[in-house]
């Protein structure tokens, strides 16, 4: 006897929905599918950070006046003054004070006291000493003077000098040099020949001298 044929399942033709899942997987598969569009500046992408040559331009780009900057630090911020209790400089603008804290080189000096008696006032002063003399007492030039008739007995071999006269004891000191004055006295005269070195005169006891046939040195 011939085999029984089994019934086959009939299967549905109908496709199934879609579900959400499905739909958002396609969807982010697009938006993959996208390819970036590719900088103008050159080869790196918009996503890619292309090296810099050092001028605000990217490497292998076409440098124009545009991108040029100047170096980091070369123009500093300008101070803005009155912008803001937070900039420090309101009100005054970071010149203080009126009067003398305003003024350029204003101020006290270390020494100053608050108004009373500085300490090198209220020092005794040495005795002798003149505050109203003060600059000529300490910068003047003051000489040992001679006249022409303590000449009278001197050698004339000898040449005339500070130390020749202080050995002679003519002089008893020598401050800060030795003038000659044209003091004369009846009964003595001047020795011919006479030589003089370091020593400071008077007009008229230059004018005695050379009527008596002295030398100066550097003449």
């Amino acid at each position: 006897m011939p085999a029984k044929k089994q019934p086959t399942r009939k299967t549905s033709t109908k496709k199934a929905a879609p579900t959400r899942a499905s739909t958002s997987v396609r969807k982010g598969a697009a938006a993959k599918r996208t390819v970036p569009k590719k900088s103008t500046l050159g080869e790196a992408g918009l996503g890619e950070k292309a090296p810099s040559s050092g001028l605000g331009a990217p490497s292998g780009a076409l440098l124009t006046l545009g991108m040029v900057r100047p170096n980091r630090g070369s123009r500093p911020k300008r101070t803005r003054v009155g912008r803001g209790h937070g900039s420090g400089m309101v009100k005054t603008g970071g010149e203080g004070g009126k009067g003398q804290t305003v003024r350029s080189g204003g101020g006290k000096g270390p020494a100053f006291e608050g108004g009373q008696t500085p300490w090198q006032r209220r020092l005794p002063h040495r005795r002798g000493y003149s505050q109203k003399a003060r600059d000529i007492g300490h910068f003047r030039t003051t000489f040992t003077v001679l006249n022409l008739h303590d000449l009278a007995d001197w050698d004339p071999t000898v040449e005339v000098t500070p130390q020749t006269l202080k050995v002679a004891r003519k002089l008893s000191r020598l401050n800060d040099g030795v003038k000659i004055l044209g003091g004369a006295r009846a009964g003595k005269t001047l020795p011919t020949g006479l030589r003089f070195r370091d020593v400071v005169f008077s007009s008229s006891a230059k004018e005695a001298l050379k009527a008596a046939g002295a030398q100066f040195e550097g003449e």
